[in-house]
């Protein structure tokens, strides 16, 4: 990334630079919460970070790979959370929109993710697709 994207808003859409928003869990702080996790791993699927995106993934459920670049590429436009309470000890939930475009059509993915979090870190652990 250069350095004016580092600036730009952050693709989560909270409003904060991506280096002070999701830009800081890309970079290797642990996020420190399931919301946090959630939007820093939105934000790597807009971005094309694989590694990221696997490394954030509960090994128990984790594919081996994931082909970001397959043809049509998603292009992520928007994501709404819908709920993120509190998380309770080791686990917590987010539910969300994400909006984007492939091959021009308008996609919608509604999911309620669960997260685990272990040895200090959070991991997406899975989610139902409503």
């Amino acid at each position: 990334m250069n350095g004016k994207t580092m600036r730009e808003p952050c693709p989560c859409g909270n409003g904060k630079p991506y280096m002070d928003c999701c830009g800081r869990w890309h970079a290797g702080a642990a996020a420190p919460s399931p919301e946090a996790l959630m939007r820093s791993r939105y934000t790597a699927f807009a971005l094309g970070l694989e590694a990221y995106l696997l490394a954030t993934w509960h090994p128990s459920t984790r594919p081996a790979t994931l082909d970001l670049a397959v043809s049509p590429q998603a292009r992520w436009i928007g994501l709404q959370i819908l709920a993120a309470p509190a998380a309770e000890g080791v686990s917590g939930e987010v539910s969300f929109v994400a909006r984007c475009r492939i091959g021009g059509r308008a996609e919608r993915l509604q999911e309620c993710s669960r997260f685990v979090r272990e040895e200090g870190r959070w991991y997406y652990l899975d989610g139902d697709v409503v």
